[in-house]
């Protein structure tokens, strides 16, 4: 926890306080939304290469739901994963959306040599109101190139997806901005790299009158941030 969003400690004597059960038994990449009910719901990405991702919702931050998976690309065969998922609200059609990023093989052929083990991932999405029903997945980002890691924010009316370039050849793996004037996009408006390469898992916290940019510089093993008005 942190009162400034720079000075960080541990909660409960850093005890682990949820341990995953589901799907491949992995807890990567954690998003945790508040609702406007007070409930606080969590996605993760459950396994490595699965084609579901991990939810479970919270009153409180210490008790929690049963654990489940959410099937968001079982509908695709060959979906080779479904990594990082987030949730962001939409007021005016009171619904949650989730995005996350999978890989479906031959889909986007033009980028199909970019990657790392034949990855080329786009960003995909689905919506909800209850966390029981799910309309049908459909495509959230393309960029025209492989892309992880979304996560939003709004400001002034529009909406921004700070998300990964996760082309390897020629070596990319840096953060950059979309902007969209709807929650579900489209987003457009590239930024260039505000990060240097070889980081991840953007999260974003508005702190006073500037917004921090937190990322896993995963090569060096530890956090970075960078911040702006």
């Amino acid at each position: 926890w942190s009162t400034d969003g720079l000075k960080w400690a541990a909660l409960d004597g850093d005890r682990i306080f949820l341990q995953p059960k589901v799907g491949g038994k992995l807890m990567r990449d954690p998003c945790i939304l508040q609702g406007p009910d007070g409930m606080f719901h969590m996605v993760w990405t459950s396994g490595w290469y699965e084609r579901v991702i991990g939810y479970a919702n919270s009153k409180d931050l210490i008790h929690w739901s049963e654990q489940r998976t959410i099937p968001v690309m079982e509908h695709e065969r060959a979906a080779r994963n479904s990594w990082a998922p987030e949730l962001v609200y939409d007021p005016s059609r009171q619904q949650y959306i989730a995005f996350w990023a999978s890989t479906i093989p031959g889909r986007f052929p033009a980028t199909d040599t970019t990657g790392d083990n034949g990855l080329n991932h786009r960003i995909y999405c689905t919506t909800t109101k209850d966390f029981q029903t799910f309309t049908p997945t459909t495509l959230f980002f393309d960029p025209g190139f492989s892309v992880i890691d979304g996560t939003m924010v709004q400001e002034a009316g529009r909406y921004y997806l700070v998300f990964k370039d996760e082309t390897a050849k020629p070596v990319r793996k840096h953060l950059r901005i979309a902007v969209g004037d709807t929650i579900e996009g489209p987003f457009r408006e590239l930024s260039e790299p505000f990060t240097p390469p070889w980081v991840e898992g953007p999260t974003v916290l508005n702190v006073g009158n500037q917004y921090i940019v937190y990322y896993d510089m995963y090569r060096d093993r530890k956090y970075g941030a960078m911040r702006s008005r």
